[in-house]
């Protein structure tokens, strides 16, 4: 028979547990602030990190869509997965023009994400207008920044997303293992009082 865990032992694995969500995140922090520094390499390294998961991807899939022969979905299954291997060959072997590529991809969207932005608060003229109204503004000019800038913007663009992302993730897991942590130290005093 297992026996039940005392609550201070709870509480302890739950504040060792939050506390290395908050080491992780301290990583990730560590990892967006060098990727801004270095954002070419960080460019370069998240386009072959995306070729190699598209390429080990359309493997498990094309292995998968193998074992489901008699199904009716067995050629989409090898169709997806032979343009997921091919992506990731490309990717691979061209990762400076993948990234120039999902450099435009990334203008366009911003500059499409704008318009939209705009024209829709214009429109509704809902109670977060003037927020709705300045994120489109600041879509449409993140979006013809990058365009203008374009092919030369994609050496460091998705590197530096890639490593804002990270940064934010990072500090977004910092604040939750702090903040468990506490919550955690909160509850076990209010038990032993």
């Amino acid at each position: 028979m297992a026996r039940a865990r005392k609550p201070k032992d709870r509480a302890t694995s739950m504040r060792q547990g939050f506390g290395l969500l908050a080491v992780l995140g301290v990583i990730l922090v560590l990892a967006g602030l060098v990727g801004l520094v270095y954002t070419g390499v960080a460019t370069l390294t998240s386009m072959l990190l995306f070729g190699w998961l598209l390429l080990i991807g359309g493997i498990v899939g094309l292995l998968h869509a193998i074992q489901a022969r008699g199904t009716n979905y067995f050629w989409l299954g090898v169709i997806v997965a032979a343009l997921n291997i091919a992506a990731g060959v490309v990717v691979i072997r061209l990762p400076h023009a993948a990234a120039a590529a999902l450099t435009m991809f990334a203008a366009l969207l911003f500059l499409s994400a704008g318009l939209f932005r705009m024209v829709g608060s214009m429109v509704v003229r809902g109670p977060q207008f003037g927020w709705t109204l300045l994120l489109g503004v600041f879509d449409l000019l993140l979006g013809i920044l990058v365009l203008a800038h374009w092919p030369s913007s994609s050496q460091y663009v998705i590197g530096a997303f890639f490593s804002l992302a990270l940064l934010f993730d990072g500090l977004g897991l910092i604040a939750t293992g702090y903040g468990g942590r506490r919550i955690v130290g909160l509850v076990s005093e209010q038990r032993e009082v």
